[in-house]
């Protein structure tokens, strides 16, 4: 699990400024509560680095969860990613920026799923004789089966929910992660602040849906 939730200072890495994802600790806790400390690996803030991302030992765990700010590149979809952190633990700037070229060349044998809770992971451009060509693509490429990504921009608040529950319904109630997903956005529908397509129908399971 990989969670960015500081605003970085790095600004030599980049020329826009990366607002900070206050909820992404939030939802992160609520996921590791529902699992046991001797089968997980968690990477917040700075050590939620690139280098942590492209580690061969991320390969060995079932399920990856990234939470952090994704970008698209509808031109080159290669260019494409996710942020990571820009500055490492003594404040210096790094490259935080895991692109959609070095995501396929990942080795995930043991990886069952893929959780990408940041903004527009699910989008890439169609290539003729290629298909779509993007994040999702380049971690099936990699060796995970199946990915929940996100169609347009997403709210902090709002996925940090939707993931608790669907994490609660896939980890601790046993339901497939199409069944789990189903299940936690019919449940955002439920709430008053979350009923709104926006907060709740961004995510969707891409690859094998069983």
């Amino acid at each position: 699990m990989l969670v960015k939730s500081l605003k970085d200072t790095g600004a030599a890495q980049s020329e826009f400024r990366i607002p900070r994802l206050p909820n992404t600790r939030r939802e992160a806790e609520a996921i590791l509560a529902l699992t046991s400390a001797d089968a997980r690996r968690t990477d917040f803030d700075f050590s939620a680095s690139r280098a942590a991302a492209m580690s061969d030992e991320l390969g060995r765990y079932r399920i990856i969860h990234i939470a952090s700010h994704g970008f698209l590149n509808s031109i080159n979809p290669e260019l494409s990613g996710l942020v990571l952190s820009m500055v490492d633990e003594k404040g210096a700037p790094q490259n935080g920026f895991l692109l959609a070229s070095e995501i396929y060349n990942l080795k995930l044998p043991a990886t069952d799923l893929v959780v990408l809770s940041a903004c527009q992971t699910g989008l890439g451009k169609e290539v003729r004789g290629e298909g779509l060509i993007g994040l999702t693509r380049g971690f099936m490429y990699a060796g995970s089966p199946r990915e929940v990504v996100s169609m347009w921009n997403v709210s902090d608040r709002a996925t940090a929910d939707l993931m608790g529950v669907f994490y609660h319904r896939m980890l601790k109630e046993g339901l497939s992660p199409a069944a789990a997903l189903r299940a936690a956005q019919i449940e955002l529908i439920q709430m008053k602040q979350w009923k709104a397509p926006y907060y709740w129908a961004a995510f969707t399971l891409q690859g094998e849906w069983k």
